[in-house]
């Protein structure tokens, strides 16, 4: 990479991303074979979807199957042409979509797992190139021998996920072959085709009517699949950017303004000449070799002022649904098996009823279910039933025909309900229902109509129902809270989230959630001291409160490993009684003192801070002064 000349940095930011070591990843995919119940001796069970459910399947991922054969693959035709090796595309479950090349080393006895609508989840086939890298959301190369199933060890191959433009994981694309594949050449070849993949489906959606900004380290390789990529309007507000330019610029890409990106005024950039590559700098320090492409069709002056959904949203609704689920499922039996019995009903005309605790991702895995579903690209509509004015809750769901109260919108409006037609309605803290709503929900359930409130009319409306709540919603009806009939209308399956104390993979999922909370240039990670207070904490408030101290640790910490003064001081005021300080008087001591009033409160730095009127960063590092481990 350049620099400017008062800078010697020469480090690649791509470089500090943080990725799982291979032996780590092998390792890490055999404990949760194990835990699945899997042997070496365990043969493969590979999914027989009915011929119905393939051509759904194959028909709600066609524009991905299409921009992978009709945009990337003609790029790499080298590949099929040198190696007798197969490429795969499968989905974010692990399912076959569709296969291109040398099939012959493929035997009879293995042909059921190369077929449309085969899944290769860990659960099911142990490790494998594409479901270790669905699990561990990199790229993977799998060896013969690092197969955990004796049976898939004919194979070898690479896989590489592929993400939507709002970082979702939609898909992996993988390469194998019955000899041996080189794993540098190989592993970087499939990065590179899965990578030109997520370029295309953020180019098809946004060239249209948004500008696009490549840039790269090198003008040689500004036309690679591996050079940066933003879209943005006219106003300079950023749409979508590949994960290439998250590494090139060492930050997040979400809902910024490219002028805070690139020391250039937005009009100078905008005004640049169609594909003509220029040098451009990015906060002062690294320069790279761009160019700018103009949207294909130009808004029109008069219909400027509407965006074109979605603007800046894609990369904010990542943040909100960060795991598929696969990735949901970590090690913990009582996870692995709500995930196991919700995969069984994804496509199934059966309600599901979300028990947890407040805070233990009860809407996140709901989100992850739509996302596996056949539904994912139709609408994903979350009603907080809690949060919504009881007067308010009747026009919200049901809709309402224009003046049909005062204050109605004069348009009217459809409701939520219909919103969510084709698609997904998540009835969260469903409990919170008051009961003159229930009894038209019920409706609603019976029917399969929707009567927007001053309206005759019923509106059809096809959708999956999937509701939450925290409460024992059984004692509620039978205290009369809860309508019985609605109830059993709802609770097709219930599934219970675990709270994280409970939890047998929180090392696992501290780990998952701070790699998605951190930032590409913070790869330093946590220290054991605050892993182990992690571990024993009670998370009162479950994966949202785990969220919040791990997202405050990583700005306290900025590129440094994370250690006990990052974190904030309420964390500390949950820690068990076993962990708290001793009850001891405490007078104003000097520096030579510390040692001993350290250990006299049971190591608490927060309780000793508040005592001594210092802030916790200040007792950390007289402390290490004096060479006290803390």
């Amino acid at each position: 990479m350049l620099a400017d000349n008062n800078n010697k940095t020469t480090r690649d930011p791509v470089m500090a991303e943080a990725a799982l070591p291979h032996d780590t990843i092998i390792q890490d995919s055999w404990t949760r074979c194990r835990s699945f119940g899997l042997t070496h001796q365990s043969t493969p069970v590979f999914t027989q979807p009915s011929p119905g459910e393939v051509s759904a399947l194959l028909e709600s991922q066609q524009a991905l199957v299409q921009t992978t054969h009709k945009e990337v693959l003609p790029y790499y035709g080298n590949i099929l042409a040198n190696s007798n090796c197969l490429i795969m595309l499968a989905d974010n479950q692990g399912q076959v979509l569709q296969s291109w090349g040398d099939q012959r080393f493929i035997e009879p006895n293995h042909a059921a797992g190369f077929v449309a609508g085969a899944s290769w989840l860990e659960r099911y086939t142990g490790t494998n190139a594409i479901g270790t890298a669905l699990s561990c959301a990199q790229p993977v190369h799998i060896q013969h021998d690092e197969h955990f199933l004796k049976a898939n060890r004919f194979m070898t191959g690479s896989a590489s996920p592929i993400f939507n433009e709002q970082r979702q994981m939609i898909a992996v694309l993988d390469v194998s072959s019955d000899s041996y594949l080189p794993p540098s050449h190989t592993l970087g070849m499939v990065k590179m085709m899965s990578q030109s993949v997520e370029n295309r489906l953020i180019l098809n959606l946004f060239q249209q009517r948004y500008f696009q900004l490549t840039f790269n380290t090198s003008l040689n390789n500004l036309d690679s699949p591996w050079a940066g990529l933003v879209v943005f309007d006219e106003q300079g507000q950023v749409v979508s950017a590949n994960r290439r330019a998250d590494s090139l610029l060492g930050i997040s890409l979400a809902a910024v303004n490219i002028e805070s990106l690139f020391d250039i005024p937005l009009q100078q950039l905008l005004n640049q000449p169609q594909d003509l590559p220029f040098n451009l700098r990015a906060g002062g320090r690294f320069r790279f070799h761009a160019q700018v492409k103009r949207p294909q069709q130009p808004v029109p002056i008069q219909a400027r002022d509407f965006r074109p959904a979605p603007v800046a949203e894609p990369l904010r609704a990542a943040v909100a649904s960060p795991f598929t689920l696969a990735a949901i499922s970590l090690g913990d039996p009582r996870v692995d098996k709500a995930v196991r019995q919700a995969e069984r009903l994804l496509e199934k005309d059966i309600p599901i009823l979300v028990y947890g605790e407040t805070g233990v991702g009860k809407e996140v895995f709901v989100k992850a279910l739509h996302q596996a579903s056949t539904r994912a690209q139709q609408s994903f509509i979350a009603v907080n039933c809690a949060a919504i004015p009881a007067e308010l809750v009747e026009s919200e769901l049901f809709g309402y025909e224009k003046g049909a109260f005062t204050g109605a919108n004069q348009k009217g409006s459809i409701g939520l309900i219909r919103k969510a037609h084709k698609g997904t309605l998540f009835l969260d803290e469903v409990g919170d229902m008051p009961l003159r709503v229930q009894a038209r929900l019920l409706r609603v359930l019976q029917e399969r109509c929707v009567q927007p409130l001053g309206s005759s009319e019923l509106y059809p409306v096809d959708i999956r129902l999937i509701s939450a709540t925290n409460r024992a919603l059984r004692q509620d009806v039978d205290s009369g809270l809860f309508r019985q009939d609605l109830y059993y209308r709802i609770t097709g399956l219930n599934l219970e989230l675990p709270p994280l104390r409970e939890r047998t993979d929180k090392q696992a999922l501290i780990q998952r959630l701070w790699e998605h909370h951190r930032e590409p240039y913070q790869w330093a990670g946590l220290s054991s001291e605050v892993m182990e207070l992690l571990l024993r904490h009670p998370w009162p408030g479950n994966l949202r409160q785990l969220s919040s101290v791990l997202q405050i640790a990583l700005a306290m910490a900025d590129d440094q490993p994370i250690h006990a003064e990052h974190l904030p001081d309420d964390f500390f005021a949950d820690l068990p009684s076993s962990d708290s300080p001793k009850v001891v008087a405490f007078a104003a001591v000097g520096d030579g003192d510390l040692k001993s009033q350290y250990e006299q409160c049971g190591g608490n730095i927060s309780h000793l801070a508040r005592h001594l009127g210092l802030s916790r960063n200040t007792l950390y590092k007289r402390l290490r002064e004096q060479g006290v481990k803390v």
